[in-house]
């Protein structure tokens, strides 16, 4: 029975970190977003048509314009035009 909880238990946790927020940077230039998990803090280089995936597990963004908006981790960002839209 342990092994089973155990498992269970496993299986959530592979699961939630397998969410993560996601920006697609449509613009013809890089952009750059400063992400804020817990007390780190990275600029995060999203180059002209990529899209990379991050904060599976919450954070703070300042996007391209200056907005900064608060994520849970499953949110898909796109960046038109130097604006971050969110969904």
């Amino acid at each position: 029975m342990k092994t089973v909880v155990f498992a269970l238990a496993m299986s959530s946790l592979m699961l939630a970190g397998a969410h993560a927020a996601s920006v697609t940077n449509q613009d013809q230039e890089s952009q750059i977003l400063i992400v804020t998990e817990g007390s780190d803090k990275i600029e995060l280089i999203v180059d002209a048509g990529a899209t990379v995936s991050f904060c599976p597990a919450g954070c703070f963004v300042t996007m391209p314009s200056g907005d900064r908006e608060t994520l849970s981790g499953s949110e898909t960002i796109t960046i038109v035009n130097g604006s971050a839209v969110i969904k």
